[in-house]
């Protein structure tokens, strides 16, 4: 056997090997979150080893019960609030996005570089940073606990901007948008009737990032929100998690049962735009 050939097998072989690895550590937590739904509080504890990863006594419509009506149902209005707060904060944090990564990339304007380097240099600093500070401010504004104190936050995104740059710069052509001038289009027409049609798997992957971003988010939600009735999927399964502690209640099963049910809007969301995820992640590749 030639030695290149066998260098090559070898090759392929640590890397089907490094790819399985990879398929194990991401699968094995949801195999286990989707066998222990299924559990009650005995059998959940009781299974160790290898039969944690598999499933006992079926008790998933019971704990399914349990999670929909315990605390009056407050499970779903939390699953409502992290919609509400995902695809507000995703949608207006794509525009605002669209409208300053394309002004970036089209207009020239004196600190134009300035500009870009801080917007790079503000998504490198990590978002728990920032919560404290914006915790004050909003205490002096009078909006914490309210809605608007996890909204606002989410309609900024320096990453979302940096991606809309790059999109702009590769899939807008500056002699289709001089035409639009030419023909007596104003700049807000211009903006929302040519650059957003043709960014349009570029806002796609921008606005999934931010969703996804959204409803995941915690440390920010724990800062600013008291009443439980205005909590996310995240604070309130963190909640429950705590009682344990607090008042002796074990709620452990419920929270599980609670994570795996978090997962499937956000599965199905994924799914439906895996579309536009795929060929806008490929945009700013093409020149």
């Amino acid at each position: 056997m030639p030695v290149g050939h066998g260098q090559t097998r070898r090759s392929q072989l640590f890397t089907l090997a490094g790819l399985g690895l990879f398929f194990i550590y991401s699968v094995a937590p949801v195999w286990w979150l989707i066998t222990a739904a299924t559990k009650n509080q005995r059998d959940l504890y009781a299974d160790s080893g290898l039969r944690g990863l598999w499933f006992s006594d079926f008790n998933f419509i019971e704990n399914l019960r349990q999670v929909l009506t315990y605390d009056d149902g407050i499970f779903a209005r939390w699953t409502l609030n992290t919609v509400f707060y995902s695809g507000v904060g995703a949608l207006v944090s794509t525009l605002i996005a669209l409208a300053a990564g394309y002004g970036i990339s089209k207009f020239q304007f004196r600190g134009r570089r300035i500009a870009m380097g801080f917007i790079v240099a503000t998504f490198l600093v990590p978002g728990m940073l920032l919560a404290f500070p914006l915790y004050l401010l909003f205490s002096m504004l009078g909006l914490v606990d309210t809605v608007w104190a996890v909204l606002i936050p989410s309609f900024i995104n320096a990453f979302s901007v940096y991606l809309a740059k790059v999109y702009c710069d590769s899939a807008v052509p500056d002699e289709l948008l001089d035409a639009a001038r030419v023909d007596g289009a104003g700049e807000v027409r211009v903006f929302f009737q040519i650059v957003v049609r043709i960014m349009t798997s570029g806002a796609a992957t921008i606005f999934l990032l931010a969703f996804v971003g959204s409803w995941n988010s915690f440390f920010l939600p724990l800062m600013m929100l008291r009443g439980s009735d205005k909590w996310t999927l995240a604070l309130g399964l963190y909640a429950w998690a705590g009682k344990r502690a607090e008042t002796g209640t074990d709620l452990t099963s419920l929270v599980i049962m609670g994570s795996l049910l978090s997962t499937i809007p956000l599965a199905i969301f994924m799914i439906a735009m895996a579309r536009f995820w795929r060929s806008g992640v490929t945009l700013g590749s093409i020149k």
